[in-house]
């Protein structure tokens, strides 16, 4: 059967539909609307456009934030118009079938291990460094999300391993102090650099100069390569994964995955480092066939 992967992103809404062999037959994208009810309504709209030209299709989402187990309500969205929503319900009632969801995060990994960078990986750790900072947890081609929904939610525990620097950190949207998201994200990174030099350049900017040569921007990326070398080694030293795969914006910088390895094995309870350290292959792209990849039916399915 024909499946629709869904990305709901906070400024758009991408939508494809592949067939049962995982071809990609079609592919839609439209801004999201700010509200909650035109957000279902454009949903709804995709879904039926797509299904009038290629038949019925089961339907995945990749959604920002996470609903809670506790009372089916959408929570930590920075689409704020969901949180508090009963999301899931409503957009299964909407489109009047079963409708399988999961963070972005999650959906991102998910479609690595599957069939990218991570797909010679039976646990297989997913990291987002974006404008913020999320992660994903797939074993055996398989999504673990957790009692609480909120395994691989790696960016909202401190950074480990605090330096004299660190003792003073900053604060996170979420109310704590210190959290890998503050450190790790590209306003992170910006804001680590303009609290030591001034200036408002972005991450994408600072790596950039440090590729020039920049001295002041070199150090900003070193302590950003030893800082996430950290984060992702407390993670590593819990669930000992074949692969770590990098995706979001700042993963995009040149160097990245290699210098972060050479990083990692300092950290690691282990005399050996084998654990992968890669970039995305599918990019962007991830989210939306990730939401499609929640309706394989048994271990190593393409589709």
């Amino acid at each position: 059967m024909n499946r629709i992967g869904i990305d709901l992103g906070g400024t758009k809404i991408e939508a494809r539909l592949f067939n049962a062999g995982g071809r990609e037959l079609a592919r839609e994208r439209v801004a999201t609307p700010r509200a909650y009810d035109p957000t279902l309504n454009t949903l709804r709209t995709l879904v039926t456009g797509l299904e009038a030209i290629y038949g019925d299709a089961r339907v995945g989402v990749a959604h920002p934030g996470s609903i809670s187990p506790a009372n089916g309500l959408m929570r930590n969205a920075n689409s704020v118009w969901l949180n508090g929503k009963p999301f899931a319900t409503d957009l299964s009632d909407i489109l009047g079938r079963e409708v399988r969801l999961a963070n972005d995060a999650n959906c991102f990994t998910l479609s690595e291990a599957v069939d990218g960078a991570g797909r010679d990986g039976k646990v297989v750790f997913g990291v987002i460094l974006g404008t913020g900072v999320g992660g994903g947890l797939v074993i055996n081609r398989r999504l673990l999300e957790g009692s609480q929904g909120i395994a691989g939610e790696w960016g909202h525990n401190p950074l480990p391993w605090q330096g004299p620097d660190e003792l003073d950190p900053p604060t996170c949207w979420c109310g704590k102090t210190g959290c890998l998201e503050t450190w790790l994200s590209g306003p992170g990174l910006a804001s680590d650099h303009a609290r030591r030099h001034g200036g408002g350049e972005t991450a994408e900017a600072l790596f950039a100069a440090a590729d020039s040569g920049d001295v002041a921007a070199s150090e900003t990326i070193a302590r950003h390569i030893g800082r996430l070398a950290r984060g992702l080694a407390s993670v590593a030293n819990i669930l000992d994964p074949d692969i770590i795969v990098l995706g979001g914006g700042v993963s995009n910088a040149p160097g990245l995955p290699e210098r972060v390895a050479a990083a990692l094995p300092e950290w690691l309870f282990s005399d050996v480092c084998r654990t992968r350290i890669v970039r995305h292959q599918h990019g962007d792209s991830s989210g939306v066939r990730g939401a499609a990849w929640l309706w394989n039916e048994t271990p190593g399915d393409a589709m």
